[in-house]
């Protein structure tokens, strides 16, 4: 079947843009733009960063624009099921092209070319201005199409993401240009409405759904809480955890503060109503439901449809809450194994965590370029990283969400020695304290489920400590009094490491970030990580 000359041109344009392996007859070949080829935004994202986003569109070869709409596929070669970025970028695309599609043909497109071509002439030169002269150099510089091309497109860059690229280089190129705009940012809208999410503290790492009820129905039949699956059977103590968190802010006394988000659940029973409703709470029949959610360590004896079945007998409830709680979670974190462990720890409970969004740590990274970077331990109470793990780590203080005093003032609390975020942990250590420091101390008491001695537990402890070390910018916004250091801007707060202890234990009390060798040890374990 023969090809259209348009679509010739058009393939030609992507060719010379990318290179000569980015499209082919029937799909464009999409390269990560840089930002997402970071190892953590990667693994988060659960994309694999060696291999293209493959975006395949099918439509007529000899009609090209006049022809039907194109279909849209979005996928990895390796991960062609259940790849959820796709799911959600392919939505995003559809409706592009859709919109796109009605005001399109072959002879508009081959008109808004000629427009281009009357700039520039056949040797690759700009017609109109074929010299450019640089002050202060002795001769003139010839920018080429190709260099004035990848100009042009590299100041799109800077205009937001929805912003719909230029037809002069023909349709594929515009769908490519807009896909990798949107890309890095789908973290920042909901992967059913794509509008954008209004967080308190920004975006966080990983797409989610927003809280519209519309979009909760919509998102429990995209196929993404399939994930959720994979989640149980190879991140089973991340599983625990996030179950003992949810649990520590349900059981909480200031529930009705911390416990947020609070579930969107849709009822397996009726499609068109949510069981679980955060303009109707129920805490009693969420308690119910999480007291049906089993050991995520005997979840993994058997296969996840037997799996599903027995937490369906015990509450039909209690599945799809422990998807919520799976899904719902917006950071990415990850049993770290021996090998990636820091061993002046002390705890065989260690995991890397990363809550920040790719334009946050792009921020924090050109930040730690201007002013440096340290790290410092933070503390707080269990029950509240329900929340931190959804909303990111917010400035709490003169805030409902305060818990205990802010003596030095407004801002995120860190300390570079261990003892003082661990608290109040089982060391009688708040003797020792002034009432300030009880504002990160990491006093974490969760009870948890009984279970048949038979079996094995992650979490086999009824009280839970926990600490984070975060990594934060050395401006003049991080003010430190001694040990206990305040700073002002939330985005200068990275956290990096979850560290998580049983029985009212905790690590060595007399760890100081600022010492050389444990800076050593903690720079070694991020190498290991980034590479």
């Amino acid at each position: 079947l023969s090809r259209h000359p348009q679509l010739d041109i058009d393939v030609g344009a992507v060719r010379d843009i990318y290179s000569e392996s980015a499209v082919s007859v029937r799909y464009i070949k999409i390269h990560m733009p840089y930002v997402c080829l970071q190892e953590e935004v990667a693994s988060a994202w659960k994309v694999t960063r060696t291999e293209p986003i493959i975006l395949r569109l099918r439509f007529s070869l000899s009609q090209y624009l006049d022809g039907p709409e194109p279909t849209v596929e979005v996928f990895q070669p390796t991960c062609k099921d259940c790849f959820c970025l796709g799911v959600q970028l392919k939505r995003i695309l559809t409706t592009f092209i859709s919109n796109q599609w009605k005001h399109l043909s072959n002879e508009f497109l081959n008109a808004q070319q000629r427009k281009r071509h009357s700039w520039f002439k056949a040797g690759g030169t700009i017609k109109k201005f074929r010299t450019v002269a640089v002050p202060g150099s002795r001769s003139t510089v010839h920018i080429t199409t190709r260099q004035l091309i990848q100009l042009f497109f590299s100041s799109q860059a800077l205009i937001h993401c929805k912003s719909i690229p230029t037809l002069e280089y023909g349709f594929l190129v515009q769908v490519m240009k807009y896909s990798e705009q949107r890309i890095p940012t789908l973290n920042d809208y909901c992967v059913v409405c794509d509008e954008q999410h209004v967080f308190q503290n920004g975006s966080m790492l990983k797409p989610a759904v927003c809280t519209r009820e519309l979009c909760v129905f919509s998102f429990n039949t995209l196929g993404v809480m399939s994930g959720a699956a994979e989640d149980v059977a190879t991140g089973a103590e991340v599983v625990d955890l996030l179950v003992a968190m949810c649990r520590a802010a349900l059981e909480s006394a200031r529930k009705s503060i911390i416990f947020d988000p609070y579930p969107s659940v849709v009822d397996p029973h009726d499609p068109k109503s949510l069981a679980f409703n955060p303009k109707k709470r129920s805490y009693e029949r969420l308690q119910r439901a999480l007291d049906s959610i089993t050991s995520i360590r005997e979840i993994t004896q058997g296969p996840y449809v037997e799996i599903k079945k027995q937490m369906d007998k015990l509450d039909p409830l209690a599945h799809p809450l422990l998807q919520w709680i799976i899904s719902s979670n917006r950071s990415h974190i990850v049993k770290l194994p021996s090998s990636r462990q820091l061993k002046f720890m002390h705890t065989s409970h260690q995991f890397l965590l990363l809550s920040s969004p790719p334009a946050k740590e792009a921020r924090f990274r050109t930040a730690r370029k201007l002013h440096g970077s340290t790290f410092a331990f933070h503390g707080s109470h269990i029950e509240n990283w329900h929340s931190i793990l959804r909303n990111g780590l917010v400035n709490a203080s003169y805030t409902k969400l305060q818990l205990h005093g802010a003596a030095y003032g407004k801002g995120i609390y860190l300390s570079p020695i261990s003892s003082i975020s661990f608290g109040y942990s089982g060391k009688s250590l708040s003797s020792h304290l002034p009432s300030s420091i009880v504002c990160i101390a990491a006093k974490c008491v969760i009870f948890l489920l009984q279970c048949r001695p038979t079996q094995s537990r992650f979490l086999q402890s009824r009280n839970l400590n926990c600490v984070a070390l975060c990594e934060v910018i050395t401006s003049k916004d991080l003010q430190k009094h001694g040990n206990i250091w305040v700073c002002l801007i939330s985005d200068h707060v990275c956290t990096r490491f979850f560290f998580v202890y049983e029985d009212g234990q905790v690590g060595d009390a007399n760890i100081n970030t600022q010492d050389v060798r444990i800076q050593k040890e903690i720079l070694r374990v991020i190498g290991v990580q980034s590479t």
